[in-house]
């Protein structure tokens, strides 16, 4: 069984999107009208799926929750505002959202994922913070490096993971992490597990990785953006040249490739994943 994770975030949260618009004009939510699109989609693929959501969307339009949960799918805490962790004036400004996303959610997050996968030496103290609110899980580790992220030599499986072992299982900790799909391709370690790696590398590539997980007994986790799942309601942008082909190769085969995934392997949500 493989794990399924949907960031659910609107056109202006992506980093290399939001670094290239005008901050202090008031922006519009577009991508949130595609939540039954999505959520038929893991209905007829009968696929379960943890949400990531960004608190302010469940802000903006309440009803996300509701029909989420009333689906069997699970929410997950994806930051009030898709703030990078090494963004956050302090740990208690985390504290605080963490707090804000339990009285709109009804308490129901325990898992984490961090905008951007931002999780690193310097932003680790969200590991104690998470542990200090019951959270259970956090999928904010990619083993291998890009130039936006990456732990390269993190455990490849699920593992216990805490401030002071970002990397490698601490038997000390309760918090458990699981790494988003990684392969090899072309002589070097990539992402192979969801967003642009996902409607970038051949299809048989990202089967093989999966394959080889399954023969290994790992599971393998993987990542979309809601706004990949619906790209009829993502903006076209002029942004700089890598930043536009990162963000909008192949966007309209992003559902078509994913729905090739979940029919040829199993995927469920983190919680029922944990529970199973």
């Amino acid at each position: 069984m493989n794990i399924l994770g949907i960031d659910f975030e609107d056109w202006y949260h992506p980093e290399l999107v939001r670094k290239n618009i005008d901050s202090g004009k008031k922006l519009e939510p577009s991508v949130i009208q595609g939540i039954d699109k999505i959520l038929d989609w893991l209905r007829k693929n009968e696929t379960y799926a943890t949400f990531f959501v960004v608190g302010e969307l469940l802000e903006y339009e309440p009803d996300i929750l509701d029909k989420i949960i009333g689906e069997d799918h699970e929410i997950g805490f994806h930051t009030m505002h898709h703030t990078k962790l090494d963004d956050f004036n302090s740990e208690e400004q985390f504290a605080d959202e963490i707090k804000k996303f339990g009285e709109l959610t009804g308490e129901k997050s325990r898992g984490f994922r961090a905008p951007t996968f931002s999780l690193n030496e310097r932003s680790s103290w969200a590991i104690k913070i998470l542990q200090e609110n019951n959270y259970l899980y956090d999928s904010s580790v990619v083993p291998a490096k890009t130039d936006l992220y990456g732990l390269p030599n993190a455990v490849k499986k699920p593992y216990r993971i805490s401030s002071e072992s970002l990397e490698k299982d601490d038997r000390k900790s309760n918090l458990l992490e699981f790494p988003i799909l990684t392969t090899k391709f072309i002589g070097k370690k990539i992402p192979a597990g969801g967003g642009f790696y996902l409607r970038f590398l051949p299809y048989k590539i990202i089967k093989n990785a999966v394959k080889n997980n399954e023969k290994n007994q790992i599971p393998s986790t993987f990542y979309i953006h809601s706004w990949e799942l619906t790209p009829e309601f993502m903006p076209k942008l002029s942004l700089p040249k890598k930043d536009h082909f990162i963000t909008y190769h192949n966007l309209n085969k992003a559902m078509f490739k994913m729905t090739e995934i979940i029919q040829n392997f199993k995927f469920t949500s983190f919680e029922k994943y944990i529970s199973k």
